[in-house]
């Protein structure tokens, strides 16, 4: 049987693939938008700014919205180790909370789209609680007591999610939306994928009255009954110490032409997202015309400071 063209073309790219180390860890769709190695920059993840007025002194900023801290590049240093490095390199991403019951720390990168169809993030990620040196008081939180093998650590680190604020087809907007939620701010081990049945308050709509949260909020979803649990518990490596780094495997599809999700991986674990609602903003956005965001948000219950590393990011599209 003669080989066809399309088969040669599929070929030739599995090995151009496979033959670039930066590349060959990852399974990108057709075309690729971004690859954001963290050795080489920042890439345009930014700090997640609200909407302000042209006043100056930020007084129109949402109040949940404000001191959010802005990612920065790492080298995962910590203080019996030294110098980790990243997965692949010198330098990762790193997403780091404030000491505060509730803080976010989050990296969003600003796109917008050129078509409609399967869009995909993948990305390597690690996740620590800070870790202290302290007395016997602190050898337990929450469901995790040091027993030479667990660590009080695991139960201090909150969640981190992935998530994307889209846009298009008339200023008709919407957010995908998948939380990995470790524990709770009692230390209680959730070890859950979640995901919200609203979308997430707007400036705008505080602009409107319409919302007012405290600092701190989850922003995503304020009110803690809007968010669902997806699927069977999944436990992640810790691995023991807070300053031992295992790097994780996440991939995450959606369909911005059916506004659906569509699949999500995180290591071995291939999860079926499909019937995972996205419910759109009951008004249209202007301005925000094939609006394509992902961000990275990491966010502690505990009041201990979360941290959320990224080795590298591919952003991949089949359009």
């Amino acid at each position: 049987m003669a080989t066809t063209t399309t088969e040669v073309g599929r070929d030739l790219r599995s090995a151009i693939l496979s033959s670039d180390p930066q590349l060959s860890k990852f399974n990108p769709l057709p075309r690729i938008l971004a690859h954001d190695d963290f050795n080489t920059g920042l890439h345009g993840w930014v700090e997640l700014g609200g909407n302000y007025d042209g006043r100056g002194d930020f007084h129109s900023l949402d109040r949940h919205f404000r001191d959010f801290r802005p990612p920065q590049l790492s080298t995962c240093d910590f203080f019996d180790v030294g110098t980790h490095g990243a997965m692949s390199g010198t330098y990762a991403l790193k997403l780091a909370t404030r000491p505060y019951p509730g803080h976010t720390a989050t990296a969003i990168r600003r796109l917008t789209m050129s078509g409609r169809g399967l869009l995909q993030i993948e990305a390597y990620i690690a996740y620590k609680a800070e870790a202290t040196v302290g007395d016997e008081a602190d050898n337990a939180f929450g469901d995790m007591e040091w027993d030479g093998n667990r660590h009080p650590s695991e139960a201090q680190f909150g969640a981190f999610t992935v998530a994307t604020d889209l846009c298009g087809d008339g200023g008709l907007r919407y957010h995908t939306v998948a939380r990995y939620q470790n524990a709770d701010e009692d230390g209680n081990m959730l070890r859950r994928w979640r995901y919200p049945i609203v979308p997430e308050p707007t400036p705008r709509e505080h602009f409107e009255g319409k919302v007012d949260y405290p600092y701190a909020t989850d922003f995503t979803a304020p009110n803690p009954d809007d968010w669902r649990d997806f699927g069977d518990e999944q436990e992640l490596c810790m691995n023991e110490v807070p300053t031992k780094v295992n790097w994780h495997y996440l991939r995450w599809v959606i369909d911005t032409e059916k506004r659906q999700n569509v699949e999500l991986q995180l290591n071995d674990r291939i999860m079926d997202w499909s019937s995972v609602p996205v419910p759109p903003y009951e008004e249209r956005y202007g301005s925000l015309e094939n609006l394509l965001n992902f961000y990275f948000s990491v966010r502690t219950l505990s009041g201990q400071r979360n941290f959320l590393y990224l080795d590298s990011v591919v952003i991949s599209a089949d359009w």
